[in-house]
C-alpha cells in the first residue's frame, strides 16, 4: 500500500473479498480491488487497468452480486466537504467517497438547507449522482449543480452540468450510456440559506404532530426522517439488504383510474396531469409477499419494498425472489416493476 496526499493508505489488493462492500452480505470475490483517495492517484492507476473488466462501486448499498467479478473493482475514498458561496444560496462541493448522510448532516449543522428529506439514505456522494437518490418528495437531481469525473479510458477530467447528466427518476446517463465510462470524483450541490421544509410526503406530518411539532426546525425534520427510516428499514448489519429494491412505477392516468376503481384505498402520488406514481411496496404487499421467504431470501416484514438476506443467501437466490415478485405483480396489476438495485 502507498499513502495518498491526504495521508490515507491507498489500497491495491489481489483476489479480494467483496463481502464487506455490499450491504446484502453476499460473499463474492474480485481479481483486483483498488481504492483511491485523489484524482491524481486515479489518473496514475488507470493505464494499468486498461483493457480489463472494471466495476466501480461505492459502499455497496445499491449492489447485488450474483457471482465473482473477474476484473478490477474500483472504489473512491476521495474525501472533503467544501462550502462555496453561491448567488442563490450555498454550494457544497463533496468528494465522491464521502458518505451521503454525512453531507446531509453537515448541511443542516451549518444552516444550509434542502437535503433534510434525504437523511440516512445509504451510500456515497458519487452514488448519489449516479442513482439520483430520492426520498420523501425530494430527489438529489434538484440539488446537483455539477459532477466532476475522470474518463476511465483516457484519464481526462470532465465537469458535467446537471442538464448534461439527463436526470430522471432513479436514473442518469451514468447508469446508461456512460455506464463504466467515467469515475466520479466530486459532486457540487446547490442548496439554500433559507429553510423551506417539505412535509407533505409519506407520514412526516403525522410524526411531527405526534411530537407536538407544528413548525419544525431543519434539525427536527432531519431527526424525524431518520427515525422513520430506522423504524421501517432493517439494519444491514443484522439482515442483509440494499434498502428499496424496486422502483415505484409511474403509470398513465387511464391505468391509475382503472386500478383506483378496483382498489379505492390504493396509495398514489401525483406526477402530472397524465401520470401517477403507484408504490411498488403496496402492490407487493397486496400480492402477499410481505414477510415471506423464498429459500434464504425474503421480503422484509415491515416494508415490502425491501428484499433481505435471511442468512447465507446467494445473489442468485435474491434474483429468483425478485423475479417471482415481479411476475405476481404483473399478473395481478398489469404493471411491470423494475429493480433499482445494480445487479452484477
Amino acid at each position: 500500500m502507498k499513502k495518498n496526499r491526504d495521508g490515507a493508505a491507498m489500497r491495491d489488493i489481489r483476489d479480494y473479498s467483496l463481502f464487506e462492500h455490499n450491504t446484502f452480505g453476499i460473499e463474492a470475490r474480485c481479481d483486483r480491488f483498488i481504492e483511491v483517495g485523489s484524482e491524481s492517484e486515479l489518473q496514475a492507476l488507470l493505464p494499468f487497468a486498461a483493457g480489463e473488466p472494471l466495476l466501480v462501486i461505492g459502499r455497496g448499498s445499491n449492489l447485488l452480486l450474483t457471482q465473482d467479478f473477474h476484473g478490477t473493482v474500483l472504489r473512491s475514498d476521495i474525501k472533503g466537504i467544501q462550502v462555496c458561496a453561491g448567488t442563490d444560496g450555498s454550494h457544497v462541493r463533496c468528494g465522491s467517497g464521502v458518505e451521503w448522510d454525512n453531507v446531509a448532516g453537515f448541511c443542516v449543522a451549518h444552516g444550509i438547507y434542502g437535503a433534510e428529506n434525504l437523511s440516512l439514505i445509504p451510500g456515497d456522494v458519487g452514488a448519489s449522482a449516479v442513482q439520483n437518490i430520492g426520498a420523501y418528495g425530494v430527489e438529489v437531481k434538484d440539488l446537483i449543480e455539477s459532477v466532476e469525473a475522470i474518463e476511465i479510458a483516457t484519464g481526462t477530467k470532465h465537469t458535467f452540468t446537471n442538464a448534461d447528466c439527463q436526470y430522471s427518476y432513479r436514473h442518469s446517463r451514468f447508469k446508461d450510456e456512460w455506464r463504466g465510462r467515467f469515475f466520479i470524483t466530486h459532486v457540487t450541490y446547490r442548496l439554500s440559506n433559507t429553510f423551506s421544509p417539505k412535509l407533505d410526503y409519506g407520514n412526516i406530518r403525522n410524526e411531527l404532530a405526534d411530537r407536538g411539532i407544528a413548525q419544525p426546525t431543519a434539525e427536527q425534520l432531519r431527526q424525524v426522517i431518520i427515525d422513520i427510516r430506522r423504524a421501517k428499514l432493517p439494519d444491514p448489519k443484522e439482515e442483509g439488504n440494499a434498502g428499496s429494491f424496486f422502483m415505484n412505477p409511474v403509470v398513465s392516468r387511464a391505468k391509475y383510474e382503472e386500478l383506483l376503481r378496483e382498489y379505492p384505498q390504493m396509495p398514489h402520488y401525483y406526477i402530472d396531469a397524465d401520470h401517477e406514481k403507484i408504490p411498488a411496496g403496496w402492490m407487493i404487499d397486496q400480492c402477499g409477499w410481505k414477510g415471506r421467504s423464498l429459500g434464504r431470501a425474503g421480503v422484509h416484514s415491515k416494508q415490502a419494498l425491501v428484499l433481505v438476506n435471511r442468512g447465507g443467501a446467494t445473489g442468485a437466490e435474491i434474483v429468483a425472489l425478485c423475479q417471482r415478485i415481479r411476475q405476481d405483480v404483473k399478473q395481478r396489476f398489469g404493471i411491470d416493476i423494475y429493480p433499482e438495485v445494480n445487479i452484477v
